[in-house]
């Protein structure tokens, strides 16, 4: 099954002040459902051919995402949203922006080959190395 997006109800009652009533032409598909379509196809990568119908045509989520953005919307809904005190259900951490020490990595070369005690005392010894094995840095400076 799959798991689509839905605004709680209090999370909608912080949202709709900020919503634009000026309603002109053809009937509107619901709010609710077009920003719930939006958040999904967001969360999923930004592909609006991949969102569900159940969140209304795609066109119209598009649409609404970019005049929304001219007109400056997603900013009151952003800071209604922000001021909530509900702690989230998830996080997500991208650790691409953690800065960590350049021997962290694994060094130049790639990581060494360890060999257990117990695996190096069931080889019999030859002429030549299978393996070859490079010493560990003394210190990473």
């Amino acid at each position: 099954m799959a798991d689509f997006f839905w605004f709680s109800d209090a999370q909608w009652a912080r949202i709709e002040p900020f919503l634009p009533t000026d309603v002109r032409g053809k009937p509107r598909v619901d709010d609710r459902r077009v920003l719930s379509g939006i958040v999904h196809a967001l969360r999923c990568g930004g592909r609006w051919a991949d969102c569900a119908d159940v969140y209304g045509p795609k066109k119209t989520l598009y649409n609404r995402f970019v005049r929304w953005s001219e007109r400056g919307i997603w900013e009151g809904i952003f800071s209604a949203l922000a001021g909530a005190a509900e702690a989230p259900d998830r996080l997500f951490i991208d650790s691409s922006c953690i800065k960590v020490h350049r021997c962290a990595g694994g060094g130049k070369g790639g990581p060494w080959l360890m060999v257990s005690a117990a695996r190096k005392a069931d080889e019999t010894p030859s002429s030549t190395p299978s393996v070859t094995r490079r010493a560990a840095p003394a210190s990473c400076s």
